[in-house]
């Protein structure tokens, strides 16, 4: 007897989770003069989410493969907590060439949106094929994919599960992703794929050194249905002050489903951070990743840390806050959330 149809929807990172994705930096992209520095970077996160759930690894191929195995090992990372599959790719931003899950009485599918490179700015199709390499290899269990005709990723967004997406319009907007839809037609497809009753839109907000067009994830986070982690800037001599201070004032505008204003938690802003050339980097607190029982924070060897942790532990009461030293990925211009997907339960098993 058939299950009766359901509306899928997109749960929150807070919901269980039956994995964490990863892809891993290799020789034949841009870390390519930084693996040294990167790689334990990501040996940190992978040994973090393997003390509370599975983590599935995309490596450029078989001797990558080995490699990684190696470098996990001898982390003490446990090889039960870890899939290793073969998959090449152009970078390593699992967040936007990694699968959408979207849940319909408890069954996972997985939704792979097109990946141009965040608007064509870099090469991309590798990543875009990345989970359906994957898929093939049976990296993600028996749930189904769907292939969808729509430039999404997934750091652009952030949902409560009962409805309401939180973007930016900067992004979502951008032409160089979907020209042909315009603002109302986009809401209506999201609602279609992602079970949306409402999207906030912010007209505000940007971090120097970012190329992802205003992501969401580096900006404003949703932390439970009525709570909102955002980046705060008190620095009236520093360039971004003006338009987070107008982003903070949007998120006060912004309601909750019941009509309540939402509760918002100023993340502080650490010291400019630079490459060689003086170019400011995006380093943002806002990049956290949750999972089961504990929730990752990128940290910069900055004072701020230790203020961006607790504050997030007032967020999140009863799990674990755990400080990822970031400082490496920012130098190509992303942070901890950027290179992590969360799986939900029943996807990995």
């Amino acid at each position: 007897m058939s299950q009766p149809d359901c509306r899928p929807y997109l749960p929150p990172e807070w919901a269980p989770q039956s994995g964490v994705q990863l892809t891993w930096p290799h020789a034949h992209g841009d870390w390519a003069g930084m693996l040294d520095t990167v790689e334990p970077v990501f040996v940190a996160i992978a040994r973090a989410v393997g003390r509370f759930e599975r983590v599935l690894i995309a490596c450029y191929d078989d001797g990558h493969r080995r490699y990684v195995e190696g470098l996990l090992a001898a982390a003490g990372v446990p090889a039960a907590r870890t899939l290793l599959a073969v998959a090449k790719s152009d970078d390593t931003w699992a967040r936007d060439h990694g699968p959408l899950t979207v849940l319909c009485q408890g069954e996972a599918t997985l939704l792979d949106f097109r990946f141009n490179g965040w608007g064509g700015k870099y090469p991309a199709a590798l990543d875009d094929a990345l989970t359906r390499r994957l898929y093939a290899q049976g990296a993600f269990g028996p749930a189904p994919l769907q292939t969808v005709d729509l430039v999404l990723e997934g750091g652009s967004i952030e949902v409560d599960g009962s409805g309401t997406l939180l973007t930016t319009e900067r992004c979502l907007l951008a032409p160089t992703r979907n020209p042909g839809l315009d603002r109302g037609r986009l809401e209506a497809r999201l609602a279609e794929l992602l079970g949306l009753n409402r999207v906030l839109w912010l007209a505000h907000g940007y971090l120097e050194g970012d190329d992802t067009d205003s992501h969401i994830d580096t900006l404003a986070r949703l932390c439970d249905a009525g709570t909102i982690a955002y980046v705060r800037c008190d620095d009236a001599r520093d360039p971004h002050y003006t338009e987070l201070r107008a982003m903070q004032r949007e998120l006060g505008e912004f309601r909750t489903p019941a009509g309540d204003p939402y509760r918002l938690v100023p993340l502080p802003w650490p010291a400019p951070k630079r490459d060689a050339d003086g170019a400011r980097l995006p380093a943002t607190y806002a990049n956290f990743l949750i999972i089961n029982g504990a929730v990752l924070v990128p940290t910069y060897d900055d004072p701020a840390d230790a203020v961006a942790l607790e504050r997030l532990g007032h967020c999140f009461p009863g799990r674990e806050i755990v400080g990822i030293p970031c400082l490496p990925l920012i130098h190509q211009h992303g942070s901890l959330h950027c290179v992590t997907m969360q799986l939900p339960a029943g996807v990995l098993r």
